[in-house]
């Protein structure tokens, strides 16, 4: 079992190192372009195998907590990601790359928040519950942000990408939770090997991002780095401090500030490649990879320092 903990504790530096070799080697990557969506299917399957039924139950009794998360979700990025496309733009950056920067700000939750949430001892199922039901709205709320703040309409066909979730999301997250109960002797091993692949699939993922956007990140300017580590970094801050206004205890603070923070690049990426010019998918290509970096880096911290302490204050 020394290999998947590995995986595990060492996410962050291991997303770091495939990101950089899919920016020098991409073909090594761009081979996981068919099963791009089976990838995150997998994540989610391995996290329905971890996700405990008390604390689910715990989560559905609080349906407050999940509208001020999503409606947080809805507001602070998309403001960041428009303020740091604005900025951008006054010093002399492209009018594609100023909208990439909306078009990430209005993504939904990033599915990679549940495993990160997970390993950084959070409250699993709030995490799940926020991603879910963000992806749900995003068919309307994404490109309608996009089109007032972005001042550009982004369409998004509903039914597709409501198939999409449920087969990547929902289905995966369903059968693991279910044959969770089924597992026995076995689930202790489970639990170990479930974060592993979990993770695995997101370092794949990820660098899968680098690879496809391998010509383009390489014109990049340092302004444009920089401001994706600080629309990443207040995500995180904006998220706690609210969920301090909002009284959540402090396994609830850490993961809205986990989830606000990180967001779902990738889709990001897939609809600006799709529907604009390729630069526009830039911000999004250097978020996917940052934000894992960041947030990996954070939960290995927090569970060498303090395993599992924020789940039991909660208890």
């Amino acid at each position: 079992m020394f290999i998947f903990r590995l995986i595990t504790q060492f996410m962050a530096p291991l997303t770091l190192a495939c990101a950089v070799l899919a920016f020098f080697v991409p073909e090594i990557f761009l081979v996981f372009g068919s099963i791009f969506l089976w990838l995150f299917a997998a994540t989610m399957f391995a996290l329905g195998l971890v996700l405990e039924t008390d604390e689910l139950k715990k989560t559905l009794k609080r349906p407050g907590q999940i509208a001020l998360g999503v409606i947080t979700q809805y507001t602070v990025m998309p403001l960041l990601g428009y303020a740091a496309g604005a900025y951008a733009l006054a010093n002399g950056a492209s009018p594609e790359i100023a909208l990439g920067f909306v078009i990430v700000g209005c993504a939904p939750g990033a599915m990679a928040s549940n495993v990160i949430v997970y390993l950084a001892g959070g409250a699993m199922a709030f995490s799940i519950a926020l991603t879910t039901v963000a992806t749900m709205l995003s068919p309307l709320l994404t490109p309608t942000l996009v089109q007032n703040l972005g001042g550009s309409f982004l369409p998004v066909e509903f039914w597709p990408l409501m198939k999409t979730i449920l087969l990547t999301v929902l289905l995966p997250l369903s059968l693991g939770f279910m044959l969770r109960q089924y597992l026995g002797k076995h689930q202790q091993t489970v639990k170990q090997i479930a974060p592993a692949v979990a993770a695995t699939a997101i370092i794949i993922i990820c660098s899968f991002a680098v690879a496809k956007n391998q010509d383009r990140i390489g014109s990049v300017g340092g302004l444009i780095i920089g401001l994706v580590i600080m629309v990443n970094a207040l995500g995180y801050l904006f998220g706690y401090l609210l969920a301090r206004l909002y009284r959540f205890d402090r396994v609830h603070r850490l993961t809205l500030s986990l989830e606000i923070g990180m967001q779902n690049a990738g889709l990001g990426v897939a609809l600006a490649l799709e529907h604009f010019a390729p630069i526009t998918a830039l911000p999004g290509a250097l978020f996917a990879v940052w934000c894992i970096v960041t947030a990996a880096g954070a939960s290995a911290w927090l569970r060498r320092s303090k395993p599992r302490q924020i789940a039991s204050e909660a208890a």
